[in-house]
């Protein structure tokens, strides 16, 4: 018999469904998939779809999250300019109710509620409007005043939870690598895509972002792990957490893996935005996936956002050396979390999954 009730919010999102497939494999717990499409694979959860923006849909879920012990909240909107709208007022208002729509409905349906697990990410530290203080730690709320969804959600959260018995985490990955379709922030679609145009063409796979900054990234399936940690360790309760794979990278040196995962060769370097070029490749992807009998839709469903969260992520028209964008996992070591990947290892990984599943050819 299950002994935990686990509500995933965001089930189609990249950690979302991630989470999914590491709780169904533990086989110990219920799972509740909430999204408003049906995820692809959900791993034996109960889909309930559902606006997490509506209210009153919220209301029609209660039956369904009743007796939950566990919240992963992993959903997230985010506007049609991806950049440009993580100031945006509109978002930020959006993100904060969708959470209040949820804890609303289900703290009352759920008496045994242990935890809520809530994602953020190296916004908390201003990534996006400056360069971090290196390494960037948990403690350091320097970025507080910036307008962030982060802090609408979390400072709700711990006023929520205040002389309550259940507790939350607050995991902040960096990059994020697995495998999605049609998310904001997922780039294994987007390079996928390119690579297989490049390809078609006869072309190399040549490098298109600017110019190199030393990074950090967390494989999906790690990152899960850590979520589920943080739901049962004494030492995580109240607590935020910087999570990734415990290495560094640069595009420019990963990129030769990339291509091998792709069986392609690497070409030179050739700054090009995926977010102004992709309008161009839609009638040869549509080709590639009838010649290849690909599951993946048609492109603008299959990619999202994420062409422009390549351009971001790979500094398209940056001419200079960023500063390293790099955060401390001291605090999540010390506290019980050690697990760490290769990062050449976790792209080959989801690429030649991404190929082996039919989502790229």
């Amino acid at each position: 018999m299950a002994n935990k009730k686990v509500v995933v919010a965001g089930a189609t999102g990249l950690v979302g469904n991630a989470a999914l497939r590491h709780f169904g494999a533990s086989g110990d717990s219920e799972r509740i998939a909430l999204s408003r499409r049906k995820p692809r694979e959900l791993y034996g959860a109960r889909h309930v779809p559902i606006d997490l923006a509506n209210a009153e849909d919220c209301r029609r879920a209660a039956a369904e999250i009743s007796g939950a012990t566990h919240l992963i909240y992993a959903a997230l909107y985010e506007a049609p300019s991806l950049v440009d709208g993580w100031r945006d007022a509109g978002q930020i208002e959006t993100n904060d109710r969708m959470l209040r729509n949820l804890m609303g409905v289900l703290e009352p349906v759920a008496p045994d509620l242990k935890h809520v697990a809530l994602l953020q990410g190296t916004k908390a530290y201003g990534v996006h409007v400056r360069p971090l203080t290196v390494p960037a730690r948990e403690g350091r709320s320097e970025m507080y005043e910036q307008p962030n969804f982060y802090w609408a959600q979390e400072n709700f959260l711990r006023e929520l939870q205040r002389g309550k018995s259940w507790h939350w985490s607050i995991l902040r990955p960096v990059l994020i690598i697995g495998e999605a379709m049609g998310g904001a922030m997922d780039l294994i679609p987007p390079l996928g895509v390119y690579a297989a145009v490049q390809r078609a063409q006869g072309r190399p796979l040549d490098y298109p972002g600017g110019a190199p900054r030393v990074a950090q990234a967390v494989d999906v399936d790690l990152l899960a792990r850590a979520i589920a940690w943080s739901g049962e360790a004494g030492t995580a309760r109240n607590e935020a957490f910087n999570v990734t794979n415990g290495d560094v990278f640069t595009w420019e040196n990963i990129w030769p893996a990339v291509a091998d995962a792709l069986e392609m060769t690497p070409g030179k370097h050739v700054p090009l935005s995926l977010a102004q070029e992709y309008p161009k490749w839609i009638a040869t992807w549509d080709e590639l996936r009838r010649k290849h009998d690909l599951i993946a839709p048609g492109l603008e469903e299959f990619v999202g956002l994420s062409f422009q969260y390549a351009d971001y992520s790979m500094r398209y028209g940056q001419t200079e050396s960023g500063p390293p964008s790099i955060v401390s996992t001291v605090k999540i070591n010390q506290a019980g979390f050690t697990e760490m990947m290769d990062t050449e290892v976790m792209f080959r990984k989801w690429f030649k999954l991404a190929k082996a599943s039919r989502l790229l050819p």
